[in-house]
C-alpha cells in the first residue's frame, strides 16, 4: 500500500473523529512538499543555467587521432589539434578531477580527461544507492556532460605509465592496446584502493567505491532475504544469511548500516514476516574504541546510543583476521590487555577499513624515490605539486595525495636566531616579524603561526613580555601539532580541485610570458609561485547519517546531532546542494519524494 494512504488513513482514525481536520492536516503535507519542490527546483535551475547554456551552445570537443608515423617507445603517440593553448591532462572522474574541470575557464586549455569511468560518482550518496533509498544513475553524472562546457576530451582508458622526461602518460584500454598521450601539465586524481590489512579471505567481502560495488550489495540483500523465505532453507542457514557485517566503523561502515536499518524498519517489514525480521543482525567490527573516531567524541557517543536503539551491535577495539564464504573471525583487545577470538556466522560483509595506493600511484612514486618515501598517498608541496618534478607540471589531489607539512620543531635553533636580533629572548614585535617572515617560507602553516601572535600571553608561561627557548619550543611543538594529513574526505579533493582550477587560469595569462622570455624549469615555477597562493583547506564540517538521525563535526568543539526528520532533511539539502549538476539534483529530489511516498523498490536485478 502507498506510504501517502498509509498516512492518510492514519490520521483519519484520529480521536477526534473529524476527518475534515485530518485532510486539512493531510493537504498541508502535500503542500508543504508541492511548495517545497517548487523552490528546490527553482534553486537548482539557477545554479544549474550554466550547465544548460554549454549543453544547448558548446560544440564537442574534436575527435583525437594517432599521430601518423610517430612512435615513443614502440607505441603510438596521440595527436590533437594544435591550437597554441597548453595542454592540460586530468586522470580520474571523482571529486578533485570534477572540481578542476567545473573551475576551468572555457579556452584557457586543451583539456583531456581519462579515466576508466565515463561519470563521476557523488560517493556519499552510495550507501543510499545499495538499499533503493535513491536510484544509482541518481549518484552518476557523465563526464562528457562535465567536459562539453570547456570542449574537452575524454578518453575511456587508464594510466599504466608516465614519463616525466618526455612528458607523457601510457594509457590503456584492456584489450584495445596502448598508446602515450602528451602533456604539458598532468593532474592525477586516481583516487585510492581499499587496504587489505593482511587480512585473508576479502575475495568473499563487498567494497563500496564503485556504482557496480552499490549495485552488487543492492542485489545481494534482496537475494538473501528471498532465500530466507523458501521453505526449504534451515533456521540456522536463515540466521546466517541475516546476519551483515560491516567491517570498519568509519562514515562509510556507519552510513551504510544506517540505511540498511532504514530498509528494514520502512520497508521490508511490510513484505516480510516478524519471525523472518527477528532473525536480522547488524554488526559493525571496529578497529578503535569508538565508531567514527575521526568525528568529536560527543558524536561517536551519540552514533553507538543511537546503534543501540536501533538494535544495531557495535564492537569496538577489534581486527578481523579471516573471513570465509560463511563465517567471520576477528580478535578484541580488552582494557587488561588481553585478546579473545570470536567467530561469527555471516552472510553479507561489507569491507570499508582504510584506503592505500593504487598500482598507478605505485608506479609514480618508484619513479621518485628521493622524494616520495610516503607508503599511503603521493607527496605533494603547499601548491599541490608533486615533489621532485623539477618544472612543476605535475599535480595530485585527492585520496591519492598528501600535503607535505614542515616539521618546524626540526629548525628550532635556526628559527630561534632568526627571529631575536637584541638579547636572548624573543619580543612580541620581533614574533609578529618573524611569523610574518615564516609564513612567506612556510606557507602551509601561516594559519597556525598567525595564531602564535594572538596567543602570545598563553606561551609566555613565566609573564615577563617575551619568549625564551623553552617557551618558543612549546610554540613549535603547537604548530607542529595543528599540521596533521588532511582526511581522506569529498570535500578536501573538491576544495583541491577548485584551488588548482584556479590556479591553472591565473597560469593561462602567465603562458605567453613564459613563451617570449624562454624562462628555464626553474625561473618558470618560480613565476607561478610568486603568482599563486599555496593551498589552504577549510574544514566545513563532516557530517553522518545515522538512520533517522543525522550529526555533525564542524571542528572547535561545535557538533550538531538530531534523532528526527529535522536532522535527516538537514543531511540530504546538504548533499543535495553539493550535487555537480541540475541534473542529478533533479533526479535526487524525485527520489526523495518516490520514497517518502511509495517507499523502496525491492525488485533484485
Amino acid at each position: 500500500m502507498l506510504r501517502v494512504a498509509r498516512l492518510g488513513a492514519r490520521q483519519m482514525s484520529t480521536a477526534t473523529g473529524r476527518p475534515d481536520g485530518s485532510y486539512r492536516r493531510f493537504g498541508r503535507t502535500i503542500g508543504t512538499w508541492m511548495v517545497g519542490t517548487a523552490v528546490l527546483a527553482s534553486a537548482g535551475y539557477y545554479v544549474g543555467k550554466d550547465e544548460i547554456d554549454a549543453f544547448d551552445h558548446e560544440e564537442p570537443a574534436s575527435e583525437l587521432h594517432l599521430s601518423p608515423g610517430q612512435q615513443f617507445k614502440g607505441l603510438p603517440i596521440i595527436e590533437t589539434e594544435s591550437t597554441g593553448r597548453e595542454r592540460l591532462v586530468v586522470l580520474g572522474s571523482g571529486w578533485g578531477a570534477v572540481a578542476v574541470l567545473k573551475t576551468l575557464d572555457r579556452d584557457k586549455y586543451d583539456v583531456i580527461v581519462v579515466s576508466p569511468d565515463n561519470y563521476f560518482i557523488f560517493t556519499p550518496l552510495l550507501p543510499s544507492a545499495t538499499v533503493g533509498t535513491v536510484e544509482f544513475r541518481s549518484v552518476l553524472e557523465g563526464i562528457r556532460r562535465i567536459t562539453k562546457r570547456i570542449r574537452g576530451a575524454y578518453v575511456e582508458a587508464s594510466a599504466v605509465d608516465v614519463d616525466f622526461e618526455a612528458k607523457c602518460v601510457l594509457i590503456e584500454k584492456p584489450g584495445e592496446g596502448r598508446a602515450w598521450l602528451p602533456y604539458d601539465r598532468l593532474v592525477v586524481g586516481v583516487g585510492a584502493q581499499s587496504i587489505t590489512r593482511g587480512t585473508s579471505g576479502l575475495e568473499f567481502c563487498h567494497k563500496l567505491k564503485t556504482i557496480l560495488d552499490a549495485r552488487s550489495i543492492r542485489q545481494h540483500i534482496m537475494a538473501n532475504f528471498e532465500k530466507v523465505m523458501l521453505p526449504t532453507t534451515p533456521d540456522d542457514e536463515k540466521r546466517r544469511l541475516l546476519t551483515f557485517v560491516v567491517c570498519g566503523g568509519g562514515p562509510t561502515g556507519c552510513e551504510f548500516a544506517a540505511e540498511l536499518h532504514d530498509l528494514l524498519a520502512e520497508d521490508l517489514k511490510h513484505y516480510f514476516p516478524q519471525s523472518v525480521r527477528d532473525m536480522v543482525r547488524v554488526v559493525i567490527v571496529q578497529s578503535r574504541d569508538h565508531v567514527l573516531n575521526m568525528m568529536d567524541s560527543v558524536i561517536s557517543e551519540f552514533a553507538e546510543r543511537q546503534f543501540a536503539r536501533s538494535n544495531i551491535t557495535v564492537v569496538t577495539n577489534s581486527r578481523v583476521q579471516a573471513i570465509t564464504e560463511t563465517s567471520l573471525r576477528f580478535s578484541t583487545k580488552h582494557e587488561d590487555g588481553t585478546v579473545t577470538e570470536h567467530e561469527i556466522p555471516q552472510g553479507f560483509v561489507l569491507w570499508s577499513t582504510g584506503v592505500s595506493l593504487t598500482p598507478f600511484t605505485q608506479l609514480l612514486c618508484q619513479k621518485l624515490p628521493d622524494y616520495q618515501k610516503n607508503k599511503h598517498a603521493i607527496t605533494v608541496d603547499a601548491y599541490l605539486r608533486v615533489k621532485g618534478i623539477r618544472d612543476g607540471s605535475v599535480y595530485a589531489l585527492g585520496d591519492c595525495a598528501t600535503v607535505e607539512y614542515p616539521h618546524l620543531l626540526e629548525h628550532i635553533n635556526e628559527l630561534f636566531e632568526s627571529a631575536h636580533h637584541e638579547g636572548a629572548e624573543i619580543t612580541r614585535t620581533e614574533l609578529e616579524m618573524f611569523v610574518k617572515n615564516a609564513a612567506l617560507e612556510f606557507p602551509c602553516a601561516a594559519g597556525h603561526l598567525q595564531s602564535l601572535v594572538d596567543n602570545f600571553g598563553h606561551f609566555d608561561t613565566n609573564h615577563n613580555g617575551t619568549i625564551d627557548r623553552s617557551e618558543f619550543r612549546s610554540m613549535l611543538e603547537y604548530v607542529d601539532a595543528k599540521l596533521t594529513a588532511l582526511p581522506a574526505l569529498a570535500q578536501v579533493a573538491n576544495q583541491e580541485g577548485i584551488y588548482l582550477g584556479h590556479v591553472f587560469n591565473k597560469l593561462a595569462s602567465l603562458q605567453v610570458e613564459h613563451k617570449s622570455k624562454d624562462m628555464s624549469a626553474d625561473r618558470k615555477r618560480r613565476s607561478e609561485e610568486i603568482s599563486v597562493a599555496p593551498f589552504t583547506y577549510h574544514h566545513h564540517g563532516t557530517l553522518a547519517y545515522l538512520g533517522r538521525a543525522a550529526a555533525a563535526d564542524f571542528g572547535q568543539g561545535q557538533t550538531y546531532k538530531g534523532s528526527n526528520l529535522a536532522a535527516k532533511y538537514m543531511w540530504r539539502s546538504v548533499y543535495w546542494s553539493q550535487q555537480v549538476s541540475l541534473r542529478t539534483r533533479f533526479l535526487l529530489m524525485m527520489d526523495w519524494i518516490k520514497e517518502l511516498f511509495f517507499g523502496r523498490d525491492l525488485s533484485k536485478f
